[in-house]
């Protein structure tokens, strides 16, 4: 068994100073704070570019289908960029968790859609579903094939055109392709933690569906997405963290008391360091995942299990790090901190908590648990 490759290739460094040129250019904090005042928390203008002008919607895509033919190693460099920017984009709802389902279910024609033009796609599940769970059954088939039922919680399910729903029929569960705007199908925005990334309730009244899977593969496929969007999750959670951490050490460069730096100051040093010593450990777990992934390796459930566990609470605390070590700006609406909090305990909830994975863990690799 040969051991995992930790490192950045050429291409993902290449790859990674593309996305993060783009997104400074047109998604700095300035403008994502704008944008969380207004109607339309999504910038789309931006998915466009980045769909059609750097193809990150179809990089896990063969390119039969339009995709780059690329790897999921190269989608997590992504998401760690769009953690750094806090971009308002559906990427991890479209082109990590409803293209899984699509590649699996060999839907070529529907996977060309979203890697041409930025069509945005949404798999119907709450977005706090883990991997490993019972398969959902809020959403029914009815005997003339339509269905009926309602999914809270969706993420990127706003802007989608194409609704992947997992439904329950006489003859077991399936999936099916849903369009967003059919007769008897409706998408309402819920109020969210996230600014940057929306939930939504998805109600299906006698809506018409494509069936993707039947009851034999159904629940697998979705699975393998669940278990694909929470290893990849953690790449965007190092994201969060390496901004946070970076911009708190920029301040404390700057900012003075005393007529000394703040980060002269012992207190503060040991704080950074530990929390510097946690995100190397994070992007290790990340990457291992993505790898893992990537090379559908047997220890993908582990790798997952441990990226989430630990990416999912590093996140958060780093973002906390960065409110409190700010002072007082850290407070404010200007300052773009809060986003990058909000983002990671929304983060930290989705598609299974840490100590969800932490229990996961613990089964796979049989660790008892705690008696009595």
């Amino acid at each position: 068994m040969t051991s995992p490759d930790l490192l950045y290739s050429e291409i993902e460094d290449e790859l990674r100073s593309t996305v993060r040129d783009l997104l400074a250019g047109h998604c700095p904090p300035s403008a994502v704070l704008a944008r969380c005042e207004g109607p339309e928390p999504y910038d789309l203008a931006l998915w466009r570019r980045l769909v059609t002008e750097l193809g990150v919607a179809g990089l896990q895509v063969p390119e039969e289908f339009g995709g780059a033919g690329a790897s999921l190693r190269e989608t997590a460099v992504v998401l760690e960029e769009l953690g750094r920017g806090a971009a308002p984009v559906p990427f991890l709802g479209s082109a990590v968790l409803a293209t899984s389902v699509l590649l699996a279910c060999g839907a070529g024609e529907l996977l060309s859609g979203l890697t041409a033009d930025g069509r945005v796609a949404a798999l119907a599940v709450p977005f706090s579903t883990p991997p490993g769970g019972a398969f959902p059954d809020g959403v029914r088939v009815g005997a003339d094939g339509t269905l009926t039922g309602r999914v809270t919680s969706v993420a990127d399910a706003l802007p989608a055109a194409l609704l992947l729903v997992p439904a329950v029929g006489a003859d077991g569960p399936g999936l099916y392709a849903v369009e967003a705007d059919a007769p008897g199908a409706g998408v309402v925005r819920r109020t969210s933690l996230d600014l940057t990334r929306q939930l939504a309730d998805v109600a299906l009244h006698g809506v018409s569906g494509r069936r993707l899977a039947g009851a034999d593969t159904a629940a697998a496929v979705l699975e393998r997405a669940l278990l694909t969007g929470a290893g990849l999750l953690a790449s965007e959670q190092l994201g969060i963290a390496e901004w946070c951490l970076e911009t708190t050490v920029a301040y404390l460069r700057e900012r003075r008391q005393f007529g000394r730096a703040l980060g002269s100051f012992q207190a503060l040093k040991h704080r950074l360091a530990d929390l510097w010593l946690e995100t190397v450990g994070a992007r290790a777990a990340a990457r291992y995942a993505a790898d893992a992934l990537a090379c559908g390796s047997r220890d993908t459930a582990v790798a997952v299990a441990v990226a989430q566990a630990h990416c999912g609470a590093l996140a958060v605390r780093a973002a906390e790090e960065c409110v409190q070590l700010h002072g007082g700006i850290g407070m404010t609406w200007e300052h773009p901190a809060h986003l990058y909090l909000k983002r990671a305990k929304a983060d930290q909830l989705a598609l299974g908590t840490p100590g969800f994975h932490r229990n996961a863990l613990a089964a796979l690799v049989d660790l008892p648990g705690p008696v009595g």
